[in-house]
C-alpha cells in the first residue's frame, strides 16, 4: 500500500511473472506482478482498491480463524472444567469419614468452588496463548531474521533480560495465592458457622464476637490479595515498558544502519519490519501476561489435586466378594480402635445372631457410635476383626455391605427437597404407594398429609421446617422402605420430647420387627426390652444381659438405670 502511495511508477513497470517457487519470495514477487498488471491496466486507484480489499480479506480471515479457535477452546475449557467438577464430587462421595472430620467445611467448598473458578480464569484461559502466542512469536520471528538478520539479533539480545525481569516481578504469586486461598476457606467456614449455628449465635448475643473474627479473616484476605493483585498487574505495564524500549534501541539502531548505507532494506521494507516487531511484542506481553495469570492459577490446582490424589482409607480391597443376603449372624471378635493413638475401644467381642436386637449402652464417650461406624464400615477397626456369616466385613464388597444396612441416626440428614424424595432417597424406582406406605410404618403420614403439599412439600435445609420428631420420622421411613435385613439405630430418641419419643419409639419397634438390629442409647427405657444388652465403659465390655439380669446385678447399668425416670 505505501508504494502504491508513494512510488507507483515502479509498480507500472513491475517484475514479469515469476517462476513457481515454495518460498517468501515467489509470494513477494507474484503479488507485486499481479499488482503491477491491476495498475497498467485500471490505474493507481484501480491498484490500491486491490491492496485494500487484499488486506480486508486478509484481516477477515485472521479473525475468522481466531473466532473458529477460540470456539475450540472455550469447547476444551468447560469440558475441562465440568470434568474437573465431576470428579471432585466423585471423590468427596468415596473418601472416608474420617476425612471430613479432619478438614475444615470451608476448606472443601473453597476449593470445589473457588479454586476451579481460578483455574477456569486463569490455567484453562491461557491454553491460547500456551499453543498460539508461541506459534506466532516464531513466525514473526523469522520473517524479522529473513527481513534482517542484524536488527533482530539486536533485538533478541534484550529479551532474556525482559523476561527475567518479569519472572522475579510474579514469584511472590505462589507463596501469596496459596495464603489467599486458604484464607478464603476460613472465610467460607465463617459464614458455614453463623448460617448453621444462627439460633445458638442470636441465643448469645454472639454477632459482635463473630463478626470480629470474620473481619480478621476478611481484612487479610483483601490485604494479600491486593499484594498478588498488584503483583500480577504489574508484570504487563513491566513488560510492555521493556518492549518499547527495545523497539526504540531497534529504530535507533536501523535508523543509524540506514544513514550508513548498511540497512540492506528500503524505508517501506524498514516500516514493515517495525510493523511485524510490534507483531512479535504482542504475543511476547500475552505470554507474560499468562505467566503471571498461571503462577496463581497452579496454586489452585494444586489444591484441587490434593483432594483428587486423596486415597480412600475405606476402600475396596483387591478380591472382594459379593453379599446379596444376611443368613445367621455379626460378629464382633476382639475389636480395638483408636482416634490419633487414643484408644476407644479395647478388645470388644459382641455377637448380634440373626433378628435378634442387641443394646448398646455406656457412659458418653465410652466408644457406643464408634462400634456402628466400624460396622457400617465408615471406619476400619484397629485390631480384631467384625464379620458377617463368617466373612470379614472387608472382604465384602462396600456397595453390598451397606447395602444390607438401615441407619437411623440420632441427628436425622435430610435434604432440602420434598417428603417424598427425601423418603425415597436413592431408591429410584419407588412408588408414591411404597413410599406413604413406609411413611405409614414410620408414624409420619398423618403429618406429611396435613402438610401444606402433602408429600411434595419441600422441607427446606436439613428439615427446617419440621419438628425432630418428624424429622426423625421421615429418617426411619427412608430405613423402612430400603427395607435392610441389618438396622443400626443410632440413639434415635434422644433428642425428642416425650411424646415425640413415644411415636417415634413405636415406629422402631415396627421398623426392628423381624430385623437384626444393633441399638444405640442413652435412654434405657427404649432397650429395656433387648435381647441382650452390652454395657460399655472406657471402650471395654463391663456388663451384658438381659435388662432384668443387669437390675439384679446392680452394677454400672443398674446405676444408670436408677438415674433414669421409667415411670
Amino acid at each position: 500500500m505505501l508504494t502504491v502511495l508513494f512510488e507507483n511508477d515502479s509498480i507500472v513497470s513491475g517484475p514479469a511473472r515469476p517462476e513457481f517457487a515454495f518460498s517468501l519470495d515467489y509470494l513477494r514477487e507474484m503479488f507485486s506482478y499481479t499488482l503491477s498488471g491491476i495498475v497498467s491496466k485500471g490505474g493507481v486507484i484501480r491498484g490500491l482498491a486491490f491492496v485494500s480489499l487484499a488486506l480486508i480479506a486478509a484481516c477477515f480471515l485472521a479473525n475468522l480463524c481466531r473466532y473458529l479457535s477460540q470456539r475450540i477452546l472455550v469447547s476444551m475449557k468447560t469440558t475441562l472444567m465440568r470434568n474437573i467438577r465431576k470428579d471432585l464430587f466423585a471423590k468427596i462421595n468415596k473418601l472416608d469419614i474420617g476425612y471430613f472430620t479432619e478438614r475444615r467445611k470451608g476448606d472443601i467448598l473453597s476449593c470445589v468452588s473457588n479454586d476451579v473458578n481460578e483455574v477456569q480464569n486463569s490455567v484453562a484461559s491461557s491454553f491460547h496463548v500456551i499453543f498460539r502466542e508461541p506459534l506466532l512469536a516464531l513466525g514473526f520471528l523469522a520473517m524479522l531474521f529473513y527481513m534482517s538478520p542484524r536488527l533482530t539479533l539486536v533485538s533478541l539480545v534484550a529479551l532474556p533480560i525482559s523476561a527475567f525481569i518479569v519472572t522475579r516481578i510474579t514469584r511472590y504469586l505462589r507463596a501469596g495465592s496459596v495464603e489467599t486461598q486458604s484464607l478464603m476457606g476460613s472465610i467460607l467456614a465463617r459464614f458455614e458457622e453463623a448460617i448453621g449455628g444462627s439460633r445458638i449465635v442470636r441465643a448469645f448475643n454472639a454477632g459482635k464476637y463473630l463478626g470480629r473474627r470474620f473481619d480478621a479473616d476478611n481484612e487479610r484476605h483483601r490485604e494479600v490479595s491486593a499484594k498478588v493483585g498488584n503483583r500480577q498487574e504489574m508484570a504487563s505495564p513491566v513488560s510492555e515498558f521493556l518492549g518499547i524500549s527495545i523497539a526504540a534501541v531497534v529504530l535507533f539502531y536501523g535508523g543509524w544502519l540506514n544513514l550508513n548505507g548498511k540497512l540492506g532494506m528500503s524505508w517501506e521494507e524498514f516500516i514493515v519490519y517495525i510493523m511485524f516487531y510490534w507483531k512479535v511484542l504482542e504475543p511476547a506481553k500475552a505470554i507474560s501476561n499468562s505467566y503471571a495469570s498461571m503462577r496463581k492459577g497452579l496454586v489452585s490446582a494444586e489444591r484441587i489435586f490434593a483432594i483428587l490424589d486423596t486415597e480412600p482409607s475405606v476402600c475396596d480391597a483387591p478380591g472382594v466378594l459379593p453379599k446379596e443376603a444376611f443368613e445367621s449372624e455379626i460378629r464382633f471378635n476382639g475389636v480395638t480402635f483408636s482416634y490419633d493413638s487414643k484408644p476407644v475401644l479395647d478388645n470388644v467381642d459382641i455377637v448380634i445372631p440373626k433378628g435378634k436386637m442387641v443394646a448398646i449402652v455406656g457412659h458418653s464417650g465410652a466408644g457406643k457410635s464408634t462400634l456402628a461406624d466400624l460396622l457400617a464400615r465408615f471406619r476400619d477397626v484397629g485390631g480384631g476383626s467384625i464379620t458377617i456369616d463368617g466373612t470379614d466385613i472387608r472382604q465384602i464388597r462396600l456397595e453390598d455391605l451397606r447395602g444390607l444396612m438401615g441407619i437411623v441416626p440420632q441427628d436425622p440428614v435430610l435434604f432440602n427437597d420434598t417428603v417424598f424424595n427425601n423418603i425415597a432417597f436413592a431408591e429410584e424406582g419407588a412408588s408414591a404407594e411404597d413410599v406413604r406406605a413406609a411413611a405409614e410404618v414410620a408414624n409420619a403420614d398423618v403429618f406429611i398429609q396435613a402438610l401444606e403439599k402433602g408429600y411434595d412439600t419441600v422441607i427446606g435445609e436439613g428439615g427446617s421446617k419440621l419438628s425432630g420428631g418428624q424429622r426423625q420420622r421421615i429418617a426411619i421411613a427412608r430405613a423402612v422402605l430400603k427395607n435392610p435385613p441389618i438396622l443400626i439405630l443410632d440413639e434415635a430418641t434422644s433428642s425428642l420430647d416425650t411424646e415425640s419419643e413415644r411415636l417415634v419409639q413405636d415406629a422402631l419397634q415396627r421398623l426392628m420387627g423381624g430385623r437384626t438390629s444393633l441399638v444405640i442409647a442413652h435412654r434405657l427405657s427404649t432397650v429395656r426390652n433387648a435381647d441382650e444388652i452390652v454395657v460399655l465403659q472406657d471402650g471395654r465390655v463391663a456388663e451384658r444381659g438381659t435388662h432384668e439380669d443387669l437390675v439384679a446385678k446392680g452394677g454400672i447399668y443398674a446405676h444408670l438405670c436408677s438415674l433414669q425416670d421409667f415411670s
